[in-house]
């Protein structure tokens, strides 16, 4: 099927970009990598009155370091994002979650932000950037930059607190020091398909057992989910195998897995308790 028509914008810079959209008015789309958006276009899922395609502000694709945290340029591929020194280093969740993104072809074009932005539970990164209490950073031609951590961002369904005329421009991600170790666990039908449950976990260990964990939850509701009540379970615990499958117990507390073809909400349940109880293992064990 052949997209309906739209006018097309093609900025070169973020403050170009952010004008474009305003121009456009509320019934415009923000294009990224396009490995989302484009589908739903050809099948007239998504018919916006404008698209602005940031892939020439290549300001967005930059990864750099803060000091205390990575900041990631929301046009940044998750090819380049897997294999950055910086990534690989100081957000590894990141670098490994983003390594089972769909396939190479995709990973290619895909991009970090459009990812995030798109808010598909079902996503590997949404999951992730709340486990690391990453921070997005949007602006406006109106209002300027303003920032919103995760835990605020992904709203419902496949929405983001993006406004109509707000663009994502990159997210800040804090790291991670000593005595971490992070993981993501991801159960899906074939390399290419979506997860039908997914943990992204991190584990601080101290001398004394587990000194915090973080535990999110991939296709579990309609936006990603901290395991709130595992996470409480496993401070002070021992950092053994058993504490972690008593704690992963409790995975699916609190949420609300969507029931299909690929799986019941009962099924999913099961899926977290087992791949919270890994994720955790492998996170503590490296």
């Amino acid at each position: 099927m052949i997209p309906a028509a739209f006018d097309y914008a093609r900025p070169t810079t973020v403050e170009e970009a952010c004008a474009a959209l305003a121009d456009a008015g509320e019934d415009a789309k923000v294009l990224a990598g396009g490995q989302s958006l484009m589908p739903l276009l050809r099948l007239r899922l998504a018919y916006p009155d404008a698209l602005i395609d940031l892939d020439r502000v290549e300001a967005l694709r930059e990864i750099r370091d803060e000091g205390d945290a990575l900041f990631i340029g929301a046009m940044a591929t998750h090819h380049q994002v897997m294999r950055d020194p910086l990534v690989r280093e100081h957000a590894p969740l990141i670098a490994k979650a983003t390594a089972t993104v769909a396939d190479p072809a995709v990973r290619h074009r895909g991009t970090f932000g459009g990812a995030l932005a798109h808010a598909d539970p079902a996503g590997d990164l949404p999951a992730v950037a709340l486990a690391l209490d990453a921070e997005f950073a949007a602006v406006s031609a109106e209002r300027g930059e303003r920032r919103m951590p995760a835990a605020e961002f992904f709203v419902d369904w496949m929405t983001s607190a993006l406004e109509p005329d707000e663009i994502l421009v990159g997210v800040r991600v804090p790291k991670l020091g000593a005595g971490w170790g992070v993981h993501y666990e991801k159960f899906h039908r074939t390399a290419q398909a979506w997860a039908i449950v997914g943990v992204a976990c991190a584990v601080r260990r101290g001398q004394d057992g587990v000194e915090e964990a973080r535990v999110a939850l991939t296709n579990m509701g309609p936006t990603p989910v901290r395991a709130t009540e595992v996470e409480r379970s496993l401070q002070g615990r021992a950092a053994s195998e058993d504490a972690f499958k008593e704690a992963a117990q409790r995975a699916a507390e609190g949420t609300s897995p969507p029931g299909d073809l690929h799986g019941s909400s009962e099924y999913r349940a099961h899926l977290a308790r087992v791949l919270t109880a890994r994720a955790l293992t492998a996170a503590a064990a490296g």
